[in-house]
């Protein structure tokens, strides 16, 4: 057999506005029919976020979704997230998806199945017509760890990392076959790893395995590592612990906001 093709880390290729909103509107349909198979049971199985229900991880997702629709919108539930954290201590973007699934609580499943359809497009067209000027503004996520974003880093990027790696608890929490393709999990997963490897900072040689996976190379020597794609991205966005032994466990790690 022959060996895997190792992609060096520096060729993978960055993700332009265009390509990143062909990713979100791919993974915003995707998302989408999984809401629209959901049993009445389902709605209520707990996910590995916690504390979350199925239904309140889409109670957040259409709040970020009025989010990115609507600008005064987004400086309401910034503004607002903002003054509860100064109360309490948290973090801004703790305190901004909790008020999301407070604020969609009252809807019917199928009131937030039919919120979903119809707030989906809106943000994806407002996130698409974002001009490059505004995308260049600066945007401080206030995570530890993190430097100064720009708002064209958190519309592309991270407002497509976000449903995804959603898609994947849902699926999770409902027992789901998890559907990944190559040409967009896989791209998704590269980009992620490209993100981490500076972050990272150390020679490491990464072998992601699955349908979204491939083998990445830094410098020469380090650690191997081995493990499915999909989990590496889980861990580095915090959503379960990594192994004692992972070289991932650096708060300087994170990739997800």
């Amino acid at each position: 057999m022959a060996a895997a093709v190792r992609i060096p880390v520096l060729d993978i290729p960055p993700l332009d506005h265009d390509e990143a909103m062909g990713l979100a509107e791919v993974e915003i349909s995707r998302l989408l029919a999984l809401v629209d198979d959901l049993h009445a049971d389902e709605w209520q199985r707990p996910t590995d976020c916690t504390g979350w229900t199925v239904r309140d991880m889409l109670g957040h997702l259409l709040g970020m979704m009025k989010l990115q629709a609507d600008p005064e919108e987004r400086g309401r539930q910034i503004k607002t997230a903002a003054e509860l954290a100064h109360r309490s201590g948290e973090l801004r973007l703790t305190e901004m998806t909790a008020l999301q699934v407070r604020e969609q609580a009252d809807l019917s499943t199928d009131g937030l199945r039919r919120a979903l359809h119809e707030t989906a497009p809106r943000g994806l067209a407002a996130r698409r017509a974002v001009p490059v000027g505004a995308r260049t503004a600066p945007y401080d996520s206030e995570l530890p760890g993190e430097g100064m974003w720009t708002l064209g880093y958190l519309f592309d990027i991270i407002h497509t990392r976000d449903p995804w790696l959603h898609r994947v608890d849902i699926c999770r929490a409902t027992d789901r076959r998890l559907f990944l393709t190559a040409e967009h999990d896989g791209r998704i997963v590269e980009n992620v790893v490209a993100d981490w490897a500076p972050r990272h900072g150390r020679p490491f040689v990464l072998e992601l395995t699955g349908p979204a996976g491939a083998t990445f190379t830094a410098g020469t020597g380090g650690v191997h590592l081995r493990m499915d794609a999909i989990e590496f991205c889980r861990t580095l966005s915090a959503a379960k612990p990594a192994p004692v032994s992972s070289p991932l466990r650096s708060p300087s790690d994170r990739v997800d906001g």
